[in-house]
């Protein structure tokens, strides 16, 4: 390690590693003629990553140069990354973590997939802003159909403060508790995307319009989401009652948020009839 705090030879090793498990299609490249080894070859990504060959052969070979902040976010980007393997490069490379850009919004064909094969429990994907991504079929019937609802207004903490503050979720604990912890999670992503615009607007316009939002803002709570009670006084299906489980997705910060009836609950009952009615 250098006095700059640059771990040379497990940044080339690290190099190395990420080149070789990429195929030229997944970064846009020709596969071309027939490779000796596996991978990109060192061109390839000193041409991704805009840096002259010379430069990056020195990189991997550990007798390069300490790379600049500039020039490790081009080789993350050229190597595609993933958030954690990015913060391990430049950890490594004697450098703290550019912060990111904003919260992740693209679903998954993975999780797209597992929130429609949840057949029994209504369940939805949001990001780190809370603004809803996808749903399945179930959740629906609690929530309305968001399809019809333009992007911008498909956000759970939007929807929350616009209640009125004489409303029964306020004076139920445990739903108090969830918008609570709700307030406390959008504080942690504020801290953890300064830049990005839709959480700044988010909160600047709750400041403005909500004093209950405005009192619990003021009390700078920052954690993690909690399992808590849910009740939903639907119009149509009478009083029920779920755990409200906010499931975190790492790679992208994303909460995948689910409904969960006891067994052999009346509730439970009510969701296997609605569940048989969709899939009919």
């Amino acid at each position: 390690m250098t006095s700059s705090g640059l771990r040379r030879d497990e940044l080339a090793a690290f190099l190395r590693t990420r080149r070789a498990r990429l195929r030229p299609a997944e970064v846009g490249l020709p596969e071309g003629e027939r490779r000796r080894t596996p991978g990109l070859r060192r061109q390839e990504v000193a041409q991704l990553a805009g840096m002259s060959i010379d430069y990056y052969i020195r990189l991997e070979q550990g007798r390069g140069p300490h790379p600049s902040r500039q020039v490790l976010a081009a080789m993350a980007r050229a190597l595609l990354l993933s958030r954690d393997e990015r913060e391990y490069l430049f950890r490594i490379a004697g450098e703290n973590p550019l912060p990111a850009g904003g919260p992740s919004r693209e679903v998954t064909p993975g999780l797209r997939h597992l929130i429609d094969a949840m057949i029994e429990t209504p369940a939805y994907l949001v990001d780190a802003a809370y603004q809803v991504l996808a749903w399945n079929r179930l959740a629906t019937y609690f929530m309305g159909d968001l399809s019809a609802v333009p992007d911008a207004e498909r956000n759970m903490i939007r929807w929350t403060f616009r209640h009125s503050v004489t409303e029964g979720h306020w004076t139920d604990a445990d739903a108090r508790r969830f918008v609570h912890s709700t307030v406390a999670d959008l504080r942690a992503a504020y801290g953890r995307y300064p830049g990005d615009p839709a959480i700044r607007e988010l909160v600047t316009e709750l400041l403005g319009t909500s004093p209950s939002f405005a009192r619990l803002w003021a009390e700078h709570e920052v954690e993690e989401r909690r399992p808590v009670i849910k009740r939903v006084p639907h119009p149509h299906l009478g009083s029920l009652e779920f755990e409200c489980r906010v499931l975190l997705v790492p790679e992208t910060e994303q909460r995948l948020i689910v409904y969960v009836p006891e067994p052999g609950s009346p509730t439970q009952a009510v969701v296997r009839r609605l569940a048989e009615r969709v899939g009919s």
